[in-house]
């Protein structure tokens, strides 16, 4: 396990996409267990985890920016996610991101 404040941190992308339980016929808000996902979103943003992230417009798919100490910390804290718990929202892909234009 790592002491993540003693080690430096680097930006990710993070793509998820909608899992088996995401009900298309509803809102992100109408979706189960939307508050306490909320919550769990907010509470990585406050953390410094999560930089910047939505929704796709017209795709099932979401974009995160993390900053992380590595690809497995983003994977074992996205795991605690209620929307990751009951499949609603699916971690697709983890990339290392070299930010060269502007700043986050």
């Amino acid at each position: 396990m790592h002491d993540d404040e003693d080690e430096v941190k680097r930006l990710f992308v993070v793509m998820l996409h909608r899992g088996a339980a995401h009900d298309s016929s509803k809102p992100l808000e109408g979706q189960i267990e939307w508050e306490a996902h909320r919550k769990f979103i907010n509470g990585l943003e406050k953390e410094g985890l999560i930089v910047l992230g939505g929704p796709l417009e017209g795709t099932s798919e979401v974009l995160l920016i993390w900053r992380a100490v590595d690809q497995e910390e983003i994977v074992r804290r996205w795991s605690e996610d209620p929307w990751a718990k009951l499949d609603l929202l699916r971690l697709s892909r983890v990339v290392p991101w070299e930010l060269r234009i502007g700043s986050v």
